[in-house]
């Protein structure tokens, strides 16, 4: 069965409801609609998928008729026996997705990926490992999604607000110019390669620029301010 964007609200979610035999898919409710947020734009296109952790392969399938005949899939697992989810458009590796060197290797055969998905193991040091492996080498506008981050304390989910609050790192350059601008911010590396961070119950998603960004810049039009009351100084 393929998926029906025109007609189905969400196609992903309409895809799993359609499931009742074969491979196997198991998935939280409210993940299909953060999937179909993020990934909506890729539908249709040459697209490249990295999914770490198989299972059953069932989602392997879903990837393939949500993403269009353009899509290519790697997935990763531990357990040998899931290269048998391999065809034309599929191919599996096996190795550990905390081991470094193993990402070496992935990258060496694997370039140009647009989409990495980890449903691997669900320990934070597997998915840091995950993370700092993958986003990096993701194209640019690429996405980076990891599922099942659980606990009010996950070690994984303390790296993430790590990473929000360098995301807002303010290193002034320039004060205001006659040009309308207001302020100049040069870009951290983070802010360069970074677009977004967005945080949902159990998934963090991480979208990459399109382009390396230099600079953070205040802009101001319009010749009218704020009114002022009597005896009052200027507001910015």
């Amino acid at each position: 069965m393929g998926l029906d964007h025109r007609d189905a609200i969400n196609p992903l979610r309409a895809y799993f409801e359609s499931v009742t035999s074969g491979r196997g898919i198991w998935k939280w409710g409210h993940y299909f609609d953060i999937y179909h947020r993020h990934f909506q734009r890729f539908v249709g296109k040459e697209v490249t998928v990295v999914e770490v952790g198989i299972f059953s392969g069932g989602s392997l399938t879903m990837w393939k008729r949500y993403f269009g005949p353009q899509c290519l899939i790697y997935g990763i697992d531990l357990q040998s026996e899931c290269k048998a989810y391999e065809d034309e458009r599929t191919k599996v590796f096996i190795g550990d997705q905390s081991d470094r060197s193993f990402w070496r290797r992935f990258r060496g055969e694997v370039k140009n990926i647009d989409i990495v998905i980890d449903d691997g193991g669900h320990l934070p040091e597997q998915q840091i490992v995950t993370f700092e492996e993958t986003v990096p080498y993701l194209r640019p506008g690429g996405v980076y999604l990891c599922e099942d981050i659980l606990g009010s304390h996950n070690p994984f989910a303390a790296y993430v607000y790590g990473l929000t609050t360098a995301l807002n790192s303010f290193a002034l350059t320039h004060g205001a110019k006659s040009n309308g601008t207001d302020a100049v911010v040069g870009a951290s590396a983070l802010q360069r390669s970074i677009c977004s961070i967005h945080l949902y119950p159990f998934v963090t998603v991480v979208e990459k620029a399109t382009q390396s960004v230099e600079q953070l810049v205040s802009l101001k039009r319009g010749t009218e301010w704020q009114p002022l009351w009597p005896d009052e100084t200027p507001r910015r």
